[in-house]
């Protein structure tokens, strides 16, 4: 007896849960980053795209394994915008002024409607101990430790002069954060301002 019709079947199925696992978990980030995660349900999310609150808690079970899937797909959207292209550029300045840059893109022409999910989140989630606090720490975490790395390859390089890599990379975060709250605020003018303050830390550093 032949199970190969079985087997279509079950991949198809298969194929077109992950396609909507992705549909619904992306239209989560979009929801998140003006509304915050709270804002995020299986009912809110079924009545959003048209579809049966059963299927949507079929592919994820709980709110909390939704919450967790908008982080992962705000991760892997943050990562494709802004970490990506930037890894195309050598080590050191260039590819932190590249990092800057496409993050300022990601918020100037917003990834997601309500800027920064990062933005949005962290500060929701920062005093909820949980997976989904985990998930953002660790998000958050990677960003801080990959521009770190990229001040530390510019030391090295002797790009730039000897600095405490820790710091200036929370410096520069910070300042990102607030273009952000500015941007959504209605100031054009953040992003600028985030430039000028960010070359004048490396220009800072290089003397």
């Amino acid at each position: 007896m032949s199970t190969t019709g079985e087997a279509g079947t079950t991949d198809g199925r298969l194929l077109r849960g992950d396609r909507s696992r992705r549909t619904i978990a992306r239209h989560a980030v979009d929801v998140a980053s003006i509304e915050g995660l709270e804002g995020v349900s299986i009912g809110r999310l079924a009545t959003d795209l048209g579809v049966s609150k059963g299927g949507v808690q079929t592919l994820f079970g709980t709110k909390e394994r939704l919450q967790l899937a908008a982080v992962s797909a705000a991760r892997e959207a943050f990562h494709d915008a802004v970490v990506a292209p930037a890894l195309r550029v050598p080590r050191g300045v260039a590819r932190l002024r590249a990092l800057v840059e496409h993050w300022i893109r990601y918020v100037e022409a917003p990834l997601f409607p309500g800027g920064c999910f990062w933005t949005a989140t962290l500060a929701e989630f920062d005093s909820r101990p949980g997976a989904v606090r985990d998930a953002l720490r660790g998000q958050h975490q990677d960003w801080l430790d990959l521009l770190a790395g990229e001040l530390a390859e510019a030391a090295r390089a002797r790009e730039i002069s000897e600095l405490d890599t820790q710091l200036a990379a929370f410096q520069i975060d910070a300042v990102l954060t607030a273009a952000n709250v500015a941007l959504r605020m209605g100031d054009a003018e953040a992003v600028d301002m985030a430039r000028q303050v960010v070359a004048g830390l490396l220009g800072a550093a290089s003397r």
